[in-house]
């Protein structure tokens, strides 16, 4: 049996380098899964966070 782990959107937050604020429009969105934890506890799986991450293409030129 797999355990899922979880996170606040405050780890998410640092541990992907993105805002708390762009995770909310993103859960908004229906990009991102959410799950609420007693009152207004916000939790994410940890891989739907890793998931929502793209791996950059290497030798691609933004700008």
């Amino acid at each position: 049996m797999t355990t899922q782990q979880y996170e606040s959107l405050a780890q998410a937050a640092q541990r992907t380098g993105l805002s708390t604020r762009t995770l909310r429009r993103r859960i908004a969105a229906g990009l991102l899964p959410a799950f609420v934890s007693g009152r207004l506890t916000i939790r994410l799986k940890v891989e739907d966070v890793d998931r929502m991450m793209k791996p950059v293409i290497q030798g691609l030129m933004v700008g």
